[in-house]
């Protein structure tokens, strides 16, 4: 079983799903991906998890993010859980749910942990970049539903951070300040954030959101 960390590259693979067979890197693109996963269809909470997820495909997309989720069950179940997501979530699934019944990618990915359950995968996170890399893990306990503000929110840290030297502070959403790389010199910085430079301590630094 692989262990995936920051910065390892996403492993690629072919699978069968809900919108028939695809390869998750010529789904991607150019773009962003979000890959996450669920202990198995009909269940409570993945229900209202892939309720949620459909109601947020189009920020993500606004985001350049494409979104996949995984179950170990077939084709065929997620046909007919698909109904019921949509009846009681009162949305229509819209992206693809891969068919893992040999757990193939859930193992590639490490999602089986057998402390917690062998047969289920646990609640995973991945977000993969366009250079197929992953900057993102997050892993909740089958009982715990996933915070889909959260992940929006991540994806927004993520992508400023990937074109602007700066971090952002606890807490922080689109559009508030941001912390200045420390490897950036004040003097430096300021003349790299024209919005301006508060030097709270020599290695704190805060400078509006530059993307705002």
């Amino acid at each position: 079983m692989a262990t995936i960390r920051l910065g390892d590259a996403a492993p690629d693979f072919t699978a069968e799903t809900s919108m028939g067979a695809l390869n998750f890197y010529d789904y991607l693109g150019d773009g962003w991906g979000i890959l996450f996963s669920h202990p198995a269809d009909f269940t409570p909470v993945c229900t209202t998890e892939l309720g949620t997820a459909a109601k947020f495909k189009d920020e993500f997309a606004k985001r350049n993010v494409k979104m996949i989720a995984l179950s170990v069950d077939g084709a065929a179940s997620h046909a007919e859980w698909i109904k019921d997501i949509n009846e009681t979530q009162h949305t229509t699934v819209n992206f693809p749910i891969i068919a893992d019944e040999d757990k193939r990618v859930a193992n590639l990915y490490d999602m089986i942990h057998p402390n917690a359950d062998n047969n289920l995968t646990v609640r995973s996170v991945y977000i993969v970049a366009p250079d197929k890399t992953v900057k993102l893990i997050l892993t909740y306990p089958a009982s715990t539903g996933r915070n889909f503000y959260e992940l929006l929110r991540v994806v927004d840290s993520l992508q400023l951070t990937a074109y602007h030297k700066v971090a952002t502070p606890a807490n922080w959403e689109h559009g508030q300040d941001v912390v200045v790389s420390p490897a950036i010199p004040t003097n430096e910085a300021k003349e790299i954030f024209t919005k301006g430079v508060e030097e709270i301590k020599p290695y704190l630094r805060m400078t509006p959101d530059p993307t705002a």
